[in-house]
């Protein structure tokens, strides 16, 4: 059985439209944004854009969605492969590349969502202060690190954000670690499926 044919009896014809015809960029590819990654193809959105430049590291196997036999390889290409292995019909368009101040207002414009999971402040700055500029409906995150800690949460901020996080931690302090990361995960695919399906959720 596909991954498609499974999630058959769970979703309604009109959910299952609005999440095929989704076009989601994701700008990043790191612990945040390959889990996201998976976890919206296992709800099976068809048209997802992806932004990274940057090879595995045996350093990113504890926290994101990468195997000891992606190291080396283009995160873009591992995380293409391992979607298109648990969903055929998933489109996936890759543009390796750094996400810069210059080209960022011409990214945006090849999806209408878009998901933050940038690692460096300043480039999470200009990335959703750019996004917003341009009418994009963005999610972003804020506070993933350590173990415990203030809960994780789903902030709306005005019309076009959304923030999750505990909006406390900090990874130049605490750690990284898998649990709280793919927590953040899951909620910015959640807060991405919230938007695309918007009325249609009645009828999951």
């Amino acid at each position: 059985m596909s991954l498609s044919e499974g999630l058959l009896r769970y979703l309604s014809p009109a959910v299952r439209k609005a999440v095929s015809q989704a076009r989601v960029g994701i700008a990043g590819l790191g612990g945040l944004g390959s889990n996201r990654a998976m976890r919206l193809v296992c709800t099976a959105p068809t048209r997802l854009l992806w932004l990274h430049c940057g090879r595995v590291e045996p350093s990113n196997l504890n926290r994101q969605h990468y195997f000891p036999h992606h190291v080396a390889c283009q995160k873009t290409e591992a995380l293409a492969a391992q979607m298109r292995a648990l969903c055929s019909s998933v489109s996936v368009d890759v543009h390796s590349l750094w996400i810069t101040e210059a080209n960022v207002t011409s990214l945006l414009d090849l999806a209408p969502v878009w998901v933050e999971a940038l690692d460096a402040p300043e480039s999470k700055r200009f990335f959703v202060e750019a996004a917003l500029q341009a009418g994009r409906f963005t999610v972003s995150a804020s506070g993933m690190a350590g173990v415990g800690g203030e809960p994780m949460q789903k902030r709306s901020l005005g019309e076009h954000l959304v923030l999750v996080g505990d909006f406390t931690s900090d990874v130049a302090v605490l750690p990284p670690l898998a649990p709280r990361v793919m927590q953040a995960a899951a909620l910015q695919a959640d807060a991405v499926l919230e938007h695309v399906l918007g009325a249609t959720q009645v009828s999951l």
